[in-house]
């Protein structure tokens, strides 16, 4: 087992990268930013005729207390990289800077759950927003601040502090997917963003597209029913037939940044390793989409969330549990099982980081090369590769036309 307090750290740490000054803004005038922080990429991407997000900005910018509107898709991501990915796909033009700020309900309901130092209470808000569309589709494209890394607290049934031994740990994120659910009434709601892969054939870039989910949780959730880490667990399903009609023209799109996906040739640190040369060269990464229930995902393959820094490796054999390993999903497919009637639902995951040479160190007290390489790709391929995800959510919203 890996060091969970310093996997931990390493999660916090990766969720919260790319945060600056403006991001811990109450609130924010796009005019008054840099031109830098409010415009997106222009990455050129030509989308079939038709078909390319439509940007709908507010007028005037909406109070941050007041509910979301009424949209046939909710998107929903994550992290700095994810988000910048995001809205230079889908909508251009508008950078994460120029989204309108969410807080509804903060103070009155999420504040008390929420741990102290958690990003969400730095912010002072839940996430932030954007209006898009996609063909016939109306879109709200959401970046939480909540996790469920994050922001878990100890309490007793009563409200008051306790424990990680007496009590239980909050899970914020599933009230604010309930909430957005309520608010938007969404046909489709898709959460989206970086991943580990865990085959070793799955390229950086890759998506896995997923109609399944299940938690592999170690730390402050190991105990709650729904943990399926080595013991029967729930997993969560929406059983709905997914469209590939853009399929083929997202993947043309992906492949061209294909070249910001090269992997650099490599050898040892230092030459005081026996070896010979020349540097080794990884294979060429081709982005593709994977769907759960054609070529090698079983129907309902899951997303495996966990509530640590968790990837794939060559001795963990996590493809067999799932598609690939992240950090938030599953609580979409919990928040819907507790519904009456819940929308659709997918997941929609780029793989950022590959499985990893589980040969390599991952002793306890931080002699852990596993996570130290797992990391340096994220920290590489972080935004490259929420581009192709964001481009497989493009294409699995066109479909919806």
């Amino acid at each position: 087992m890996p060091d969970l307090d310093y996997r931990k750290e390493l999660a916090r740490m990766l969720l919260s990268e790319g945060r600056d000054e403006f991001d811990l803004l109450a609130d924010v005038v796009p005019e008054t930013l840099p031109a830098a922080a409010r415009l997106t990429a222009d990455l050129g991407i030509r989308f079939p005729a038709g078909m390319a997000p439509v940007p709908k900005p507010l007028d005037p910018r909406p109070n941050p207390e007041n509910p979301l509107p009424r949209a046939d898709v909710l998107v929903v991501t994550w992290t700095v990289a994810e988000n910048n990915g995001l809205a230079d796909v889908l909508t251009p033009g508008y950078g994460r800077q120029a989204w309108y700020f969410y807080r509804r309900r903060f103070d009155q309901h999420y504040r008390p759950i929420i741990r102290e130092g958690a990003p969400s209470l730095a912010a002072g808000r839940l996430g932030s927003w954007f209006p898009t569309s996609v063909g016939q589709s109306s879109v709200i494209c959401f970046k939480s601040e909540l996790h469920l890394n994050q922001d878990g607290k100890f309490l007793n049934a009563d409200g008051t502090p306790a424990d990680q031994k007496t009590g239980y740990a909050t899970l914020p994120v599933k009230d604010l997917l309930l909430q957005l659910i309520d608010e938007v009434r969404p046909k489709l709601v898709i959460t989206t963003g970086t991943s580990g892969g865990v085959a070793l054939d799955q390229d950086l870039g890759d998506v896995v597209i997923t109609r399944g989910a299940k938690f592999r949780l170690a730390d402050e959730f190991a105990q709650e029913p729904f943990n399926a880490m080595n013991r029967p667990g729930p997993q969560y399903t929406s059983d709905w037939q997914v469209p590939q009609t853009y399929f083929g023209a997202a993947r043309d799109l992906m492949n061209q940044f294909a070249p910001n996906l090269v992997e650099p040739d490599f050898g040892p640190p230092t030459k005081r390793y026996d070896f010979p040369g020349p540097l080794l060269r990884a294979r060429p990464n081709v982005p593709d989409i994977h769907l759960d229930g054609t070529g090698w995902m079983p129907r309902f393959h899951p997303i495996l969330t966990t509530d640590f820094f968790e990837f794939g490796t060559s001795n963990n054999h996590l493809d067999r549990e799932g598609c690939a390993v992240e950090m938030g999903d599953a609580v979409l497919g919990l928040a819907c099982s507790e519904l009456a009637n819940p929308p659709r639902w997918l997941v929609v995951r780029n793989i950022s980081d590959p499985q990893i040479n589980g040969d390599l160190p991952n002793q306890p007290k931080r002699l852990d090369m596993q996570a130290l390489w797992a990391v340096w790709y994220y920290e590489k391929y972080g935004y490259w590769t929420s581009v192709t995800g964001a481009l497989a959510c493009w294409a699995v919203i066109a479909g919806l036309s």
